[in-house]
């Protein structure tokens, strides 16, 4: 079974998950040839441990809050932080309280 994903012109809800976020699984929201848009969800305590994208990125916190590392150093990263990464730039998060990310990626493909 194929999993859907956002057309182009649908809505997507990207509110905070609130009490149901530990309930709920990171999703792929948009996949397009270049463009993949997903929600992260990170329970406390959860590590994404360091690793690159296949393209720059943003991350958007949308609720809670992560330790984010990138470029050699550490950063407190809350609700309404956005950061952007270049192409395969190594980053790693952990979640410090319960927390989703709104992760945009403009993928490199050859």
């Amino acid at each position: 079974m194929a999993i859907s994903h956002a057309a182009s012109g649908e809505l997507i809800d990207i509110r905070p998950l609130g009490a149901a976020l530990r309930q709920t699984s990171s999703s792929t929201l948009v996949r397009a040839d270049h463009l993949e848009v997903f929600r992260f969800v990170l329970p406390a305590g959860q590590v994404a441990s360091e690793h690159k994208a296949a393209g720059a990125l943003t991350l958007q916190c949308l609720e809670g809050e992560v330790e984010f590392e990138a470029h050699g150093r550490t950063q407190i990263f809350r609700a309404g932080n956005i950061v952007y990464l270049a192409d395969a730039e190594p980053h790693a998060v952990r979640a410090l309280v319960d927390s989703s990310l709104l992760v945009t990626i403009l993928l490199r493909r050859t």
